[in-house]
């Protein structure tokens, strides 16, 4: 059975795809300018872009983890979240408030999918 990972770097990989199933790193903003809206935008953007370099897409993820750096931001958070997710395949999902690496990081998300 093959591992095959994506974008490796000499800390982590952005993604790890191993029998049918892709696990994804942590995403974070680049622009960490933005508010909570912006940088949760950006986020899901990145994981657009992996989900397809691996060859699945949002409506087949399996589990997701959100860390929000401040929990006042869940509601808005959630706005963009809610315009995002693939109608009828909402994943099982977790939300919990957690310091992140850095100050200027609003949200980090992990999810894990099924690949096509």
């Amino acid at each position: 059975m093959t591992i095959q990972r994506l974008h490796v770097g000499k800390r982590l990989s952005e993604a790890a795809i191993h029998n049918g199933v892709a696990y994804f790193a942590g995403q974070i903003a680049d622009d960490t300018t933005q508010n909570i809206a912006g940088q949760t935008r950006e986020v899901l953007g990145h994981i657009d872009r992996l989900l397809a370099e691996a060859g699945s897409d949002k409506s087949r993820i399996l589990m997701c983890q959100i860390y929000i750096a401040d929990i006042k931001d869940y509601d808005t958070m959630n706005e963009v979240w809610d315009e995002w997710v693939a109608g009828g395949n909402a994943p099982p999902r977790a939300t919990v408030e957690a310091k992140l690496a850095k100050a200027e990081f609003l949200i980090e998300i992990v999810i894990t999918a099924a690949v096509k």
